[in-house]
């Protein structure tokens, strides 16, 4: 710790320890260069499953490799280079992580994204990336595109990863332009006649991929993220979780999504299997392959929980009461213990930790008992019995959420970061579960609370602006030099745009957000500015402002004009601005609201606008806290 405002990581011993137990990685010079290794040291044990893919697809770590040298050797006879970049816009499978990895084979970047994003979303970035060819789920993602001549003529190839012919997509490409389009059969049987091309130089400084991100303007803003910042994560997760060889992890996350890709590379590289499944498939797969590991977004553990709790309304009710009363005592036993560690949200006095120490030993029989007989069936039963720890990311976790995962007996982390951080700066640790909190910084991180309005640091404990600084932070916007000077400063400070608070022993607690970007529980951000737009048009609406961080759905505080509505009418105003947000060009599913709150005007007056006239978000947030908990109780 340097001053009261700053944390650095502190090389904590149980830190050194968990990463001296794995794979030491630290020499690698780029991703590209972990394959092989592997490929040595598990060989023909299972790395990538794929049961839900049209065919279902395996691989094996040596099979892996083999799939991304051919790859490499395919895109480099279709004229990639190092430095180039090429579009990436498809979903999970063992495809996208070979031709991911064959394009870093080559010295090349992708520019990736969901294949589900909105056409434009995707013609955007085609341009901005400069991308020199195009991968892509299927055919029928490349007639939607329906590039135009202008685009085409910068491509060298299509290559689609489905295994649908590519003569018919062909036909949408301009005949006069020589683009060449490929299936993955096509694709691979040329790599295995193209020669390997020779290892890329450059280190790990090099660009190895641009993810974009939404930016307040609307348009998506590039990420581009080097070889060094992906490999700081890859050497620096074990300080959370300790995969073993042969452990298996599920995941649902986007492989595109900087948080699922890359903890599939870290978990690859301690030789663990990686099954790709859906959110249909999810509770048939925890059970199939009873996963020691799953990361995913605070919205999927709310909807276990959810799960449980539906189960327990169906149960006759003598089971009922009994389930419900364990479940009190091990959420009280969990509570006493993390007070008697001192590893609640604030410093727990002595005589209150001895207090908690003797009300966690007292209430150790009962819970002791519950830990034996019900919680054993309750994992099996939502997780298949076997996992050992979890990782929520992508936003905060509710406390009863993760209250309740702690009482049944799984250990939940919290990781938390941007995409411009790669993402992660902190996570919570197994020795050191501070429910509630974001963790501490992973190695080489360092964490700083400035004062919101003037940037100037603040102590611990007090509630400021987060910046974090360390070998993730990316090196500045792609081609946006002004969103680049907005975030990032001349010593390396990146400017999280997120609220909260440093503890003494290094523990961030975030507290809310200072840009605003709304990410909702299922990890979808969402920018409210163009939605408050069209609902503002509405006759009866003077004012309004989109709340739902952290929540499953966006919901409206309305400063209603003329007369308040009468709750029929308010049902009948819901309807009317879903369908105003339906109808925007672009419109996504998660831009619909799950109620409406009635709320008093925003004025300089009261403090909730500015002398411009922008909302103070944070405080109308606070102001209405009651108005807001009214929508999403109801």
């Amino acid at each position: 710790m340097t001053g009261d405002a700053e944390i650095h990581w502190q090389a904590d011993p149980r830190d050194r320890q968990a990463l001296a137990e794995r794979i030491d990685w630290s020499g690698l010079a780029g991703l590209e260069q972990l394959w092989p290794s592997l490929a040595a040291r598990f060989g023909e044990a299972p790395a990538l499953d794929a049961p839900h893919a049209n065919p279902p697809q395996a691989l094996s770590f040596r099979e892996l490799h083999g799939a991304i040298a051919t790859a490499a050797a395919a895109f480099a006879d279709l004229g990639v280079h190092p430095g180039d970049v090429v579009a990436l816009f498809a979903e999970n499978s063992p495809r996208w992580l070979v031709a991911d990895q064959g394009l870093m084979r080559c010295g090349a970047a992708d520019a990736v994204r969901g294949s589900n994003a909105p056409l434009d979303e995707l013609r955007y970035i085609l341009e901005d990336s400069g991308a020199i060819g195009l991968v892509l789920e299927s055919g029928a993602l490349l007639q939607r595109l329906d590039l135009g001549e202008e685009l085409l003529s910068r491509l060298r190839f299509v290559l689609l990863l489905d295994d649908g012919p590519a003569e018919a997509a062909a036909g949408t490409l301009a005949a006069d332009l020589a683009v060449a389009c490929l299936d993955w059969a096509a694709f691979l049987q040329r790599g295995a006649a193209a020669p390997l091309p020779p290892a890329p130089g450059g280190g790990a400084q090099r660009l190895a991929t641009l993810l974009y991100t939404s930016g307040t303007t609307g348009r998506p803003k590039g990420v581009p993220l080097s070889h060094a910042n992906l490999l700081h994560q890859l050497t620096s997760l074990g300080v959370a979780v300790s995969p073993r060889p042969g452990d298996r992890a599920l995941s649902v996350l986007p492989i595109w999504h900087a948080y699922e890709r890359t903890a599939e590379y870290f978990l690859l590289s301690c030789g663990c299997q990686q099954t790709y499944t859906t959110l249909k498939h999810l509770r048939g797969d925890l059970q199939r392959v009873k996963p020691q590991y799953m990361i995913s977004v605070p919205r999927l553990w709310e909807a276990l929980l959810a799960g449980f709790e539906d189960a327990l309304a169906a149960m006759a009710a003598p089971r009922r009461r009994l389930i419900e009363r364990a479940l009190a005592v091990s959420r009280f036993h969990a509570l006493q213990r993390r007070r008697a560690l001192d590893l609640t949200l604030r410093s727990e006095p002595l005589a209150q930790r001895l207090l908690a120490a003797g009300l966690a030993l007292a209430s150790w029989p009962l819970h002791g008992l519950a830990a034996r007989l019900l919680w054993p069936k309750v994992r099996q039963q939502l997780v298949g019995g076997v996992m050992r720890t979890a990782i929520s990311g992508g936003g905060a976790l509710a406390l009863h959420v993760d209250g309740f995962f702690e009482a049944i007996g799984i250990e939940l982390l919290v990781g938390y970061g941007l995409t411009e951080t790669s993402p992660v700066l902190t996570c919570r640790r197994r020795w050191h579960n501070r429910r509630g909190s974001a963790g501490q910084p992973l190695p080489g991180t360092a964490l700083r609370v400035v004062d919101a309005e003037t940037g100037a640091s603040l102590a611990l404990g007090e509630r400021g602006r987060v910046l974090g600084r360390g070998p993730q932070v990316m090196a500045g916007y792609f081609g946006k030099p002004e969103a680049t000077a907005a975030v990032l400063d001349g010593e390396g400070w990146f400017d999280t745009g997120d609220l909260g608070h440093l503890m003494a022993d290094g523990t961030l607690v975030l507290t809310g957000r200072a840009k605003d970007t709304i990410v909702l529980s299922s990890g979808e951000n969402i920018e409210p500015g163009p939605l408050e737009e069209a609902l503002v048009a509405h006759p009866r609406v003077e004012q309004v402002m989109l709340v739902g961080q952290d929540r499953r759905q966006l919901a409206a505080l309305v400063v209603p004009r003329g007369d308040s509505p009468d709750p029929e009418e308010l049902r009948t105003l819901k309807g009317e601005f879903n369908r105003l947000l339906a109808a925007r060009p672009g419109s996504r599913p998660d831009e619909r609201l799950a109620g409406v709150g009635l709320v008093e005007p925003f004025t300089i007056e009261n403090g909730l606008l500015t002398q411009t006239l922008k909302q103070r978000r944070d405080r109308i947030s606070s102001r209405d806290a009651l108005a807001i908990e009214a929508i999403y109780s109801s």
